[in-house]
């Protein structure tokens, strides 16, 4: 067990400790010291005037290259930054490793994006009385960000958020999640021991109540924020007037799988798509319409797949499903399966609470759009499998959500791909692979309840950066 102070330049004080427990079986991992209202206030003059005086003066060339070495830390950490998610987030440990060889790309992209964010030159002669002109803007950090982070992949998301903040020039303050701050400080410690000062990112493991004092000051010029829709809102309510944001939440993502479909490829792509890291997946492939002519056999095999997986301990090499990362996560999807059940869902397998805060794999059939767990996001190891003859229908299903994130569709017909991505409601829709498809350096978000803004290293460094346009009258 070890204790970590906060690491804030110019707070002395070590501040109240919480302790840090295994979702998996409760066993205590660390203590970790938690800032208060006058730590907070230090976190946020300290960024505000080091951003204003040195930090936005930092040449892109020194920044790309900080954030270079930090990639390169990184990738010599693996395994443990993948233990330390393992233990503290729940993740099982295979998983864990490729979220930080994923944070690795994220953070080399957002440096070589650093470079390639600029200005344009624009016409000046396009209307009568203009000519004799010559304009370009050039970008700018915005100025101090704040990130507030998720659990569920608690190296990438922070290097999504953080590092592209630190390759527009931003000073960033982070309040991690409150499962998950030990897998933020060691991302802090490397971004510092690569050569970011240390006034450039500050961590602040603080409660929900504690990091609305940085929501609200105004001091923030960007937020970015990923977790619940309900939580999102809310935190988006409180901004100071004036603060741009980003927020990511969580979506019931559907696939089509038609009639057509590659069974064989398609299972366990989709074995993958629902139950990685429990289904606690923005984008976790929770709604799956399967064509009557397949149904019955796409449930069989998919069933065979989903017993193979081993629900387990996270840090055995061996576990495919770790815990939920609360109890109360854990007995609200036990609820939502049995609710589901009740009104006429079959289920085919799972459905049970194991270990401390662990659920089966669960798979449902004959779901239908009123039930939670096709409604809402589950944020939990459940695959819910509707039948459909109609595509247009199995379209208008897809769409039946106020959380339109990724979609997805199996065929073997480029006319039926198109047609449902032409048609379906969302930011991403993939073709042939799980609705949890992602690699770092697309553009990625949700829409309407799920979210608003886009992420990817070159999106958000474009969001925190801001024009500055230059016109020069010259002498005919």
């Amino acid at each position: 067990m070890s204790i970590y102070p906060l690491e804030i330049p110019g707070y002395s004080p070590e501040g109240e400790l919480r302790a840090l427990n295994s979702p998996f079986n409760g066993e205590l991992i660390a203590e970790v010291a938690q800032a208060n209202e006058e730590a907070i206030e230090c976190a946020l003059r300290t960024a505000h005037n080091f951003q204003k005086k040195t930090f936005s003066k930092v040449p892109v060339w020194q920044r790309a290259d900080w954030l270079h070495k930090a990639a390169e830390l990184v990738k010599e950490q693996v395994e443990e930054l993948a233990m330390g998610i393992a233990l503290e987030g729940g993740k099982p440990l295979k998983d864990a490793r490729v979220e930080v060889l994923r944070a690795v790309e994220t953070i080399k992209t957002s440096a070589d994006e650093a470079k390639a964010c600029c200005g344009e030159q624009l016409p000046m002669d396009l209307a009568k009385g203009t000519e004799n002109r010559l304009a370009f803007s050039i970008r700018e950090p915005i100025g101090v960000v704040a990130a507030l982070s998720a659990f569920n992949h608690p190296v990438n998301l922070i290097a999504h958020q953080v590092a592209p903040a630190l390759a527009a020039g931003c000073c960033v303050i982070i309040k991690p999640a409150s499962q998950t701050p030990l897998s933020s400080i060691r991302l802090m410690r490397i971004f510092r021991q690569a050569g970011f000062p240390p006034e450039s990112v500050i961590v602040t493991p603080c409660s929900g109540a504690k990091g609305e004092q940085i929501v609200k000051d105004g001091r923030i010029q960007f937020l970015t924020f990923i977790g619940s829709s309900e939580v999102g809102w809310h935190i988006r309510s409180q901004l100071h007037p004036g603060t741009r944001f980003s927020l990511e939440h969580g979506g019931n993502a559907a696939v089509i799988v038609h009639e057509d479909a590659d069974l064989e490829r398609a299972i366990p792509l989709l074995t993958r798509g629902a139950f990685y890291h429990s289904g606690q997946v923005c984008i976790s492939t929770q709604r799956i319409y399967v064509h009557s002519a397949i149904l019955g056999e796409f449930t069989e095999l998919f069933l065979q797949a989903a017993r193979e997986l081993k629900v387990g301990d996270p840090c055995d090499a061996s576990t495919d499903l770790g815990p939920l990362i609360t109890k109360g996560d854990q007995q609200r999807v036990d609820a939502w399966v049995k609710e589901a059940v009740s009104q006429g869902a079959r289920l085919v397998t799972g459905g049970e609470c194991v270990f401390d805060q662990s659920y089966q794999v669960t798979i449902l059939r004959d779901t239908t759009e009123d039930m939670k767990v096709m409604a809402h996001e589950t944020f939990g190891p459940i695959a819910c499998i509707a039948g459909y003859s109609d595509l247009g229908k199995a379209i208008d299903n897809v769409n039946n959500s106020s959380n339109p994130f990724q979609a997805a569709i199996f065929t073997q017909s480029i006319d039926t791909a198109f047609q449902a991505a032409r048609k379906v409601n969302a930011n991403a829709f993939i073709i042939n692979d799980h609705t949890a498809f992602r690699v770092d350096w697309m553009p990625f978000g949700g829409r309407e309840n799920a979210g608003q803004g886009i992420g990817g290293p070159k999106y958000a460094i474009e969001e925190m950066t801001r024009p500055k346009l230059i016109v020069m009258n010259l002498k005919a």
